[in-house]
C-alpha cells in the first residue's frame, strides 16, 4: 500500500517566487497531490504587492500542475480567477480522507480555527489566510496552517507543508523543517 504524501500551500498572492516554490517543493518531496488553500493570483488590499508580482506567470505554473491540485477559494480569489485557472478554485471547503482521517480544507476566512465546520475528534482541519504556520491539537482536532509561500507574517519564513498518514510538517523554502505534528 502506498502512503500518499501531499504538498500543502497557501497564499501565493500572484508572486512568481511563490508559484516556483510550489513546483520545487512538489519535486523535492515527490508529492502526488497539491492542496492549495487559496489566494492564488491577487495580493488583496491589505497586503503589500509582492516584489515579483506576476499573476500571468503564476497562472501558467499553476495550470501546469492542474491534474495534481485540489484547491479551495481564498478571500482574494474571484470568479474571474476561475476563468484563467484550469482547476476548480471556487469551493469554500473540500473534504478528503487521509487513511481513516477526515481532512477538511478551507482558506480560513469562512471557516477557520475560531469558526470550524462540523468536525469530530481525530479530524484534521487545514487552513491558510493568516500567513502564519501552525500545527496543534484543540479538542481532539488537529489544526494546521502551512503559512504563506510568498508573504509570510509574524517573522516566519515563507513556508509550505507536507502531510501524509504519519503527520504534518512545515518547511521553509530551503526545505528545512521547522514545525510539525504527528497524528495521535
Amino acid at each position: 500500500m502506498t502512503i500518499e504524501k501531499m504538498l500543502v500551500v497557501s497564499d501565493i498572492h500572484g508572486a512568481l517566487s511563490g508559484a516556483r516554490a510550489v513546483i520545487e517543493a512538489a519535486e523535492h518531496h515527490q508529492t502526488e497531490r497539491i492542496l492549495c488553500l487559496g489566494d492564488i493570483l491577487y495580493h488583496g488590499p491589505r497586503n503589500d504587492v509582492p516584489a515579483d508580482y506576476a499573476p500571468k506567470k503564476v497562472i501558467e505554473i499553476m495550470n501546469s500542475l492542474k491534474d495534481r491540485i485540489i484547491a479551495v477559494r481564498g478571500n482574494c480569489d474571484a470568479e474571474v480567477d476561475q476563468m484563467v485557472l484550469s482547476f476548480p478554485v471556487m469551493s469554500d471547503t473540500n473534504t478528503l480522507y487521509l487513511g481513516n482521517r477526515r481532512l477538511v480544507m478551507s482558506h480560513g476566512h469562512v471557516y477557520g480555527p475560531d469558526h470550524l465546520p462540523f468536525l469530530s475528534e481525530g479530524d484534521i482541519f487545514l487552513s491558510g489566510h493568516t500567513h502564519v504556520p501552525t500545527a496543534y491539537y484543540r479538542d481532539g482536532i488537529c489544526l494546521l496552517n502551512p503559512g504563506s509561500v510568498s508573504l509570510p507574517k509574524q517573522n516566519y519564513p515563507a513556508s509550505y507543508g507536507v502531510i501524509d498518514e504519519s503527520g504534518f510538517t512545515v518547511f521553509d523554502l530551503q526545505n528545512q523543517p521547522f514545525m510539525s505534528v504527528s497524528w495521535r
